[in-house]
């Protein structure tokens, strides 16, 4: 995991967006017991780009893995939504709210739509489980991964 890629796109002292550093974590796969479930960030970013979407991140070795979801997450049951894998982000966008100066990579408005705690319950190579914790979205909820559109980088997301 790197945090190249976020700062390649970006020019931080423009866009305002926080530097990160990686902090080192224990990395946890598969089904984990109720005492290797932990406690991690979760921040859902309502962001106003040039087309409006929401970003998942999940506080994860030492960054924030991050998924963005073309429409609202879902809040209930029965809802899949389409989230598309993007660069890891530092620890610190968990805070991060704002203005993304024109001109800049991912500009526009970046809101905390929703944030909290999340346990990670599963993780695989193409599923992860985790329970959140936040103001709006609460329960159990699963990303799959799948190959829509032929892109390596597509995900589903649901409550379940």
């Amino acid at each position: 995991m790197s945090l190249k890629e976020y700062a390649k796109k970006r020019n931080l002292k423009k866009s305002g967006e926080p530097i990160g550093k990686i902090k080192k974590t224990k990395v946890l796969k598969g089904k984990l017991s109720e005492e290797n479930r932990r406690l991690s960030r979760f921040v859902v970013h309502e962001h106003h780009a040039s087309h409006l979407h929401w970003d998942l991140r999940l506080e994860m070795q030492g960054v924030l893995k991050s998924w963005a979801v073309p429409k609202q997450p879902p809040e209930a049951k029965g809802i899949k939504r389409l989230a598309m894998q993007v660069e890891d982000h530092p620890l610190a966008y968990a805070r991060f709210h704002g203005v993304i100066p024109e001109g800049n990579y991912g500009a526009g408005k970046v809101v905390i739509w929703d944030n909290g705690k999340y346990s990670l319950i599963e993780k695989t190579p193409t599923k992860i489980v985790f329970e959140l914790s936040g103001k709006k979205l609460k329960g159990r909820y699963c990303l799959i991964k799948t190959s829509y559109g032929g892109r390596k980088n597509g995900w589903l997301f649901m409550k379940i």
